[in-house]
């Protein structure tokens, strides 16, 4: 089942600024070959559900290997079994009515 995803991952314990454990995340992604739209407060995903999930899951072990003591992330999921939806799709969908 195909999935988009916004995940907001905030480490704790680290100081300020948790840019590092951001872009260690997005490695992971990158190499599970998913799609993905870094925003200012979080990251959009797109995949396989088993794919995504598997993912996170290998971000908060990494992030703890890095020394984050606490790690909490703020999921929003949407699924749909009427069409095939991509994010890019969402956008211009919004955009076309601007």
């Amino acid at each position: 089942m195909k999935v988009i995803m916004d995940l907001t991952v905030s480490p704790f314990g680290v100081g300020l600024s948790v840019s590092e454990y951001i872009a260690a995340c997005h490695k992971i992604f990158d190499e599970a070959g998913l799609k993905t739209n870094l925003h200012a407060y979080g990251t959009n995903i797109e995949g396989e559900w088993d794919e995504v999930f598997s993912a996170i899951k290998k971000c908060h072990e990494t992030l703890h290997q890095m020394g984050v003591p606490r790690l909490t992330s703020s999921i929003k999921v949407g699924t749909r079994t009427d069409k095939e939806q991509t994010m890019d799709d969402k956008v211009d969908s919004v955009k076309s009515k601007l």
